[in-house]
């Protein structure tokens, strides 16, 4: 289990320099517990970009996880 933690921290970190906004949403939905309106909100995107960015860095994580 922490070295599922400790990849999962450096996976959004690779995320976080390609893409900050995206690896902070996913921040606020895992971690904090936020659903996607109150991510959205928190961020200052509308729901439709927040969508958008969350179904990229997603994708993004999973396929860096999966290295």
């Amino acid at each position: 289990m922490p070295d599922q933690l400790l990849a999962v921290d450096e996976a959004l970190d690779r995320l976080a320099r390609h893409d900050p906004q995206g690896a902070e949403l996913i921040k606020l939905r895992f971690f904090v517990g936020l659903n996607h309106i109150e991510a959205a909100k928190a961020l200052g995107l509308s729901e439709r970009t927040a969508k958008r960015i969350w179904a990229y860095a997603r994708a993004w994580l999973h396929k860096e996880l999966q290295r």
